[in-house]
Order: C-alpha cells, then structure tokens, then sequence
C-alpha cells in the first residue's frame, strides 16, 4: 500500500520537491534554488530548462534521501508560481523565449492602452483580474510579437502556451499532455472564471491563438502518467493548483469566510468565498481557488509583490544581513522602528493601489537610524501591506476577520508574526506545518487517488503550531498605520514621474 504523496512545489526562487504521509506530516523535503535573469530593468525571467530539470532532480532526490521507492508513492501533486509564462514548441518541445516571470513589468505601456480604450470592466466582468502586467496573457502576446517567426507559427498550430504547471506537466508526460488547472487558467486573462472556459473574445483582444491553450482539468484530478525515465515507475500526477490556492487548500481554509496569508517572495492573502464569485469594489482580484469533483470554489485575493524578497533585498541588495533568518534578531535589538518608514514597491505597488509606477521609498531618516531600524521597518512593511489588504477583504465580504491563517517561509518569523497580529488587531494562527503550498498540492493529489478520502479528514489533519494575540496599543498602532500611508502615497507614481 501507498504511504506518501510526493508533491513538486515550483517557485519563484527554487523548486522543491515534498514527501508527505497519510497525516499530513513532512518525511523529506529538497529543494535547489535556479538563476533569476534581469536583462534589463522592470523585466524578470527564467530558463525553462533550468526550471523543469531542478524540479526533476529535487523530485528523484526527495525519495532518495527519504529511503522512499516510487512503489510507495500513491501521486504526484504540482503547485506553482502562478502567472509565469512559457511559449514552446509542440514538435521539439524548445521554448522559444525565457519564461517571463510574474514580477516582470514589460508590458505595464500595453496594459494602460487597453484601459484606455475602456477595456478593463470587458476583463474585470469575465476573468476577475485587473489589467495588470503581473498576469499571463500580456506576456504571452509579447513574446507572440517580438520572437523572430512565433506569431505565424502559432496561427500554424504549432506553438502551446502554459503556465510553469503546464511546463512541467508537459515535460513529466514527454508531452502526452498539455494541461492545467481552473486556479492556473484563472490568472492569466484569458479564461472565464464563472464559465469555467478560455473565453474567444478576451483571446481575441490579446491576439492569443486558441491552439495555443491548454485542457483545463478540474485541480483535483489525474491528468497523466510521469514517464517512468524518472522515478523508475509511471506515477499518476493528480492535483495542480497555483500556489497560493495550494496554500489556501492545504491550510484547510475550505470553507467560505477563512482567509489565510502566505509570506513567501510576495505575500496573497485569501479569503475563500465558497460558490460566490464575489466582485471586488476594492481593487481585489476575483479568482478560482480550486476546482474538485463537487464543484468550484472562489476566493477573493489581494496581492503584495515584496514581501520575503524585501528581506532579501536587505541580505543582497544593502548587505546588512549575512543571512535572511537573521533579520529578526536584528530587528528585536531595537524597540521600534525609530521613524523610519520601507514602501518596497520594488516592482509596483499590487493590491489594493495597482500602481505599476510605484517604486520602492524609505522615509523618516534621521542621523540616528541604523541598519536595525530599516530591518524593522522592512518587517513591519509586509505586515502593513497586509493589513491593506485584509481591511478592503473585509468590506467585500461584508465580514469581520476573526483569526488570520498563515503560512510560507517568513511565517517562522516570530516577531513578523506578532507585528502583524498587532497591526491587524486579530488573531495570528500558523500551523504546525508552514509547507502549506506543498501540502495542497499533495491533498488535492491524494484526494483524486483515495489516499485521503474527504473535505473533513483534510480539516482533521490542520494543526495549530502557535497563536499570535494582538498586543500593540491602539494609539501605537494607529501611529504606525498612518505613518505607512502617508509614505505610501510618496512612492506612487515615481517612475512616471
């Protein structure tokens, strides 16, 4: 009998391969970090071959530091970074471009042409989305325009378009199938979420060929075979889903009115909305959080595009951390953030303000800021944006937020755990497995199988780790708040200007 679900967690900075068991507990995890490419400012890519051939060494090598033999290993689940887009050929299988990665800003000049000819409610109505260059279906028409030959091969039939799920799926299968999931399809500008469908006239607007796409698969559901070349067994790849509604999932948000937060290169939170499809009137993105045999659920997103990469930035960019974990040692040596204020609109500004002119501020500088304050104030800066988030969440929903889940790799960070219990005013809950993306992933892929059998032995399997209560004062946390805001609005705008 099967004991694990091994699930492939591609992301932005590294792929990573998960062993979980039957309770939800991690056997092994590997990861290999590949090479960001910036050729030039604003623009952000990926060697395609670089993602698939680390996601395929993690994943052999998972089970064999585990000890596992692919025999035991009921399914493959896939997650990934949601709007990065690959173009590649269907007779050799070669991209014809890098993979423009999801921060990548080249085409912002072309999503304000289509709002200016007063197309942005045809897309907010169908697909749920704001025209933003964050989103797939810009950036597939741009490589349809500037590769050499590749708009008329794609009339021809003979080029397919995919999100990284696709990519891998395509090369896992030796390109028997070309797929993806309802949460992939709905957050590339093409596809109806209500529908269910790639809709012809949003394909028409962007000039993407039909034949380009791929089959849409409910999220929960075998779509093929891994060839046997890399386990030494075909083994069934059963659940897809973008990552954060694999986080969102595996968190066991599954029922309408829990939200959860993910803190990993960006930060999204998620409110599940269940059958509603609930239109935001607050600059929040309407999206498909998973499709199963029963049915689709919604969710309502809002999302930030620095959060753990602002730390990053700090450990690579200033060089004040040698390491990223120990931004909190260095935060908590000081009691606050001495005035100090970090807008990290280091690609725009996402949810809510959708500036794509944004760009990155720091205020309040005295003589007497240090390197400690500017940590702490890049820490509170994730918790701030998501405060901006949750207060719009809360007034589409008509709900009041009783308890935050969170997860991702920044959620190990006690004090950015508590700063954003403080700023929220609610309850932080981080569960005893922060892997929430993976272990998505591996549900939606076990329940497809029978390795698990409902909804409700998912709910059993969530655990809490530790609760987060505010206790911030509410003078403090006013100050802070208006403080951010009014930096906010200094970092609006600035590369226009």
């Amino acid at each position: 009998m099967s004991e694990y679900v091994l699930a492939l967690d591609q992301g932005t900075t590294s792929s990573r391969a998960i062993l979980f068991n039957r309770e939800g507990d991690i056997r092994q995890i590997t990861a290999r970090e590949f090479t960001q490419i910036y050729p030039q400012p604003g623009r952000v890519e990926h060697n395609p071959y670089e993602l698939f051939d680390t996601q395929a060494w993690v994943m052999a090598e998972c089970l064999r530091q585990a000890g596992v033999g692919a025999g035991e290993v009921a399914a493959l689940g896939i997650t990934n970074q949601r709007e990065t887009t690959v173009v590649w050929d269907r007779a050799t299988g070669a991209p014809v471009h890098n993979a423009i990665v999801w921060q990548d800003r080249r085409t912002a000049g072309f999503c304000d042409e289509l709002k200016a000819r007063g197309l942005d409610g045809v897309f907010r109505d169908k697909t749920g989305l704001v025209l933003d260059a964050y989103f797939s279906g810009t950036k597939v028409r741009w490589i349809l325009d500037n590769v050499p030959g590749a708009r008329a091969r794609a009339q021809e039939g003979g080029l397919a378009f995919g999100t990284v799920d696709s990519w891998l799926v395509w090369n896992l299968t030796k390109g028997a199938a070309h797929v993806t999931d309802e949460s992939n399809a709905s957050r590339t500008l093409l596809f109806d979420i209500r529908a269910g469908a790639w809709d012809e006239e949003l394909l028409d607007i962007l000039g993407v060929p039909a034949s380009m796409l791929p089959r849409v698969a409910r999220s929960s559901e075998v779509v093929g075979e891994a060839h046997p070349e890399f386990l030494g067994r075909p083994l069934p790849i059963a659940g897809m889903a973008g990552d954060q509604q694999a986080a969102t999932f595996g968190n066991a948000c599954l029922r309408a009115g829990m939200a959860k937060n993910t803190y990993g290169t960006g930060c999204f939170m998620l409110l599940n909305t269940g059958d509603n499809a609930r239109r935001s009137g607050n600059n929040l993105l309407t999206t498909t959080a998973w499709s199963l045999s029963g049915g689709r659920s919604y969710a309502l997103e809002g999302s930030v595009f620095m959060a753990g990469a602002v730390v990053q930035w700090l450990r690579d960019g200033l060089g004040i951390l040698r390491e990223a974990r120990e931004v909190e040692e260095l935060a908590l040596s000081v009691p606050d953030n001495g005035g100090v204020v970090l807008v990290p609109a280091f690609a725009g500004l996402g949810a809510p303000h959708w500036d794509q002119y944004a760009r990155g501020a720091m205020v309040g500088l005295t003589r007497g800021a240090t390197k400690a304050h500017v940590a702490r104030a890049a820490l509170e800066s994730i918790a701030l944006q998501t405060l901006d988030i949750m207060e719009c969440m809360e007034k589409d929903a008509g709900v009041t937020l009783h308890a935050l889940r969170v997860d991702g790799g920044a959620s190990r960070n006690n004090l950015l755990m508590q700063l954003q219990a403080d700023v929220l005013g609610a309850p932080v809950e981080r569960p005893r497995v922060t892997e929430t993306t993976a272990l998505g992933a591996a549900f939606l892929a076990g329940l497809a199988v029978g390795f698990w059998s409902d909804l409700e032995e998912l709910e059993s399997l969530w655990r809490l780790d530790r609760r987060f209560e505010p206790a911030m004062s509410r003078a403090g946390r006013d100050a802070l708040v208006g403080e951010w805001r009014r930096a906010v609005e200094r970092a609006k705008g600035w590369a226009r200007e």
